[in-house]
């Protein structure tokens, strides 16, 4: 029988099916949502919630999740002992649950809270174990990234198979057994003591408010109500092809004249694109290629933009620190730029000034934070909010979004090329040095470079680029996801792979899907990719050289002082 002729029956009803690995994917192509509280489809299959539960026609039980489909398999899915096992699944994980929910951050983006209302529980049957009342755990707030609280775990393990599958950090795993099972750091340490790189993507996952990010809304708000302090924002590419969703708009839909005039009213001074310093990474981190380049030695390059991948270079493979590229990050440059040019223009202004980041990161947080990254002891970005933390400074204020007027940015940190723009999405910081490198700048070479391998979800991508020189042939690696960055350097350091340039981000994707934003699956991502390409074809300006507030830069506050402005050297 081909593949095209297999079925099941779903609920009496024929229901085709083909490549569906479980039947959980076949019963959600026959349209029908069954709950989950540990499935995610690209993860690996862990099957401990049960509540995906169905039945047979013998009156058998199975986990629809970790069940593959057979031909002619008959199911039903809301059955009164599939309706009756659900609920009593979601009364005991209540039981011994934290229900302080009007004061959760997850509140009303809880899966267990969407459940519970689903399902009708509106009363928990079971007394709050002995345990939980006796051995409330202690709230880890070690990181400048994410809190960790374990009294709001259900053990689901999303977080653990994130962060050693996906990841390949390992910070985090399933502790004792049976009653005493929790999830946490080996010996419970504190997470900032841990290999944990601050990616976040474990908080992404998370289904509670078990693992959450660190909250920086009350910062910002304090700094914009001090009439001593000069508010400027940045805001990464990344940002507003995810910010509307949060308030119910197109997903990928590019909003950033919105976000624009939202920060407007909610009270900063200034507002920039963090594109306009990712135009200087282009140009800073191009030169350092190409003189490494001529000179042979440190290959290959790897790319130094996501603080993620560089923690994670520093824990595992500190002996590869020397090939990480000098180049601060986008967020670092604009912000030690800004406070440098804003101090030599305005001598006169003695107001403080304030960056605030608005970035689809957690690790830009630990980033900001760095010792390194620090000017006369002060941190070049001061406070860094994530997508989801403006969503809510937008919605506290009262502002109604999708009815704003747009607004263009401030100048003159607003001009930026679709080079910088291209950066929220694996394989765009890659893409962005090659339209530099390259000496044919006409829009049809610039078009033509999206088809030389760089584009695309896939975690590695692999491709040669020939110069025209007609010598050099440029070996080049896009990797997303720190499980396959591993991988990458394994092959390298056993030679059998050899790459001139490595771009690498942390999170699956790269900045569209950081763990800052609304959370979206690959369909989700494509959309805010093809929305920063749609983006990036529309500027006038397609590559960093053409920025001529760059050029302007280098010939003023960066003659002498781009090393010191626009590098760093991490400290062993």
């Amino acid at each position: 029988m081909s593949k095209a002729n297999k079925f099941m029956m779903i609920n009496g009803e024929r229901v085709p099916f083909t490549n569906e690995k479980n039947i959980l994917d076949v019963v959600r192509k026959a349209g029908i949502d069954l709950p989950t509280l540990c499935y995610y489809s690209e993860l690996s299959v862990y099957g401990a919630c049960r509540m995906c539960i169905v039945e047979d026609h013998r009156g058998s039980i199975h986990a629809s999740c970790s069940t593959p489909p057979k031909n002619g398999m008959e199911i039903w899915t809301n059955t009164p002992t599939l309706q009756k096992h659900r609920r009593t699944l979601l009364r005991l994980l209540l039981a011994s649950h934290c229900r302080e929910c009007t004061t959760c951050s997850k509140n009303g983006n809880c899966k267990l809270q969407d459940l519970s209302k689903r399902f009708g529980i509106d009363e928990v049957r079971f007394d709050k174990s002995e345990k939980a009342f006796k051995d409330e755990y202690k709230i880890d707030d070690s990181s400048p990234s994410i809190t960790r609280n374990p009294n709001k775990c259900i053990h689901c393990g999303d977080c653990v198979r994130m962060c050693s599958e996906t990841q390949n950090v390992g910070a985090i795993d399933f502790a004792l057994r049976g009653y005493n099972l929790m999830v946490c750091p080996a010996f419970d340490m504190p997470l900032a003591e841990t290999e944990c790189v601050n990616c976040g993507q474990c908080s992404a996952v998370c289904p509670t408010g078990a693992i959450i990010i660190k909250n920086d809304v009350p910062a910002v708000w304090k700094a914009i109500h001090d009439k001593k302090k000069r508010v400027v924002a940045q805001v990464a590419p990344a940002v507003r092809v995810a910010l509307g969703e949060a308030f119910g708009m197109k997903e990928g839909e590019n909003v950033m004249p919105l976000i624009v005039a939202a920060m407007r009213k909610i009270g900063f001074d200034e507002v920039y694109d963090t594109s306009f310093a990712a135009d200087l990474t282009v140009i800073e981190e191009t030169n350092e290629f190409l003189h490494k380049l001529e000179n042979g030695n440190d290959l290959p390059l790897f790319t130094s933009c996501c603080p993620a991948w560089v923690k994670y270079v520093e824990n595992k493979h500190p002996e590869l620190m020397s090939q990480v590229s000098t180049c601060k990050s986008p967020q670092q440059m604009f912000g030690s730029l800004m406070k440098a040019y804003w101090k030599e223009s305005n001598p006169e202004d003695d107001r403080e000034t304030v960056v605030v980041s608005v970035m689809p990161c957690t690790a830009k947080k630990a980033e900001a934070g760095r010792e390194e990254l620090k000017t006369d002891g002060i941190s070049d970005v001061d406070i860094v909010l994530t997508t989801e933390g403006l969503a809510d400074m937008i919605y506290e204020s009262g502002i109604v979004f999708k009815d704003l007027e747009p607004e263009a940015m401030d100048m003159p940190f607003g001009m930026y090329s679709g080079a910088g723009l291209i950066f929220g999405v694996s394989g765009g910081v890659t893409e962005a040095v090659i339209r530099k490198v390259i000496q044919d700048k006409s829009h049809t070479s610039i078009n033509n470079i999206k088809f030389c391998g760089a584009r695309g979800l896939e975690g590695t991508k692999e491709f040669e680029l020939p110069l025209e020189d007609g010598e050099t042939v440029l070996k080049i690696a896009v990797v997303s996801g720190l499980g396959n960055a591993e991988k990458l350097i394994q092959k390298i350091k056993s030679k059998e792979a050899f790459y001139h340039f490595v771009e690498v981000m942390a999170c699956p994707g790269g900045c569209i899907a950081g763990a800052g934003q609304p959370f979206g699956l690959t369909d989700k991502k494509k959309l805010r990719a093809k929305a920063l390409y749609a983006s990036d074809k529309q500027t006038q300006l397609r590559h960093a050289d053409e920025n001529p507030m760059i050029s302007s830069l280098y010939e003023g506050i960066l003659k002498d002082r781009s090393h010191e402005l626009l590098h760093v050297h991490y400290h062993k």
